[in-house]
């Protein structure tokens, strides 16, 4: 079954790469959709099916840990997963965002095969 993706990120060359990854993986794409910022992720989210978000942390305008409280608030996207792909892998900073609702997590840098597995993972296949 394809899964349409949600990346989130501010650098349009990080979403391209992490959307480049995921084709790589070999990881069953439907629609993959990009946002420059949790603004513009919550608009998406509204319009489409959305199945599984990959997100920066640090973006202008509404940030991930802000994406994230607010997709967690609407119940119409509220059991969407989310997966952080950060430089902050601090076991610390992962249990703070867990603590607001982050399913998993992915450090920059990474491998195909890193995401094809948090993917899975998040997603239970």
């Amino acid at each position: 079954m394809p899964y349409n993706i949600l990346i989130v990120d501010d650098s349009k060359t990080m979403r391209k790469v992490i959307r480049k990854a995921i084709e790589i993986s070999g990881f069953d794409i439907g629609e993959c959709w990009e946002a420059g910022n949790g603004r513009e992720a919550i608009k998406i989210l509204s319009l489409n099916d959305v199945n599984i978000i990959l997100t920066d942390l640090n973006m202008p305008i509404m940030n991930g840990v802000e994406m994230v409280r607010e997709i967690r608030k609407n119940k119409n996207y509220d059991q969407i997963p989310v997966i952080l792909v950060t430089t902050d892998g601090s076991e610390e900073r992962i249990e703070e965002l867990k603590g607001i609702g982050v399913s998993g997590y992915i450090q920059k840098p990474f491998y195909p095969e890193s995401i094809r597995n948090i993917l899975a993972q998040v997603l239970g296949i």
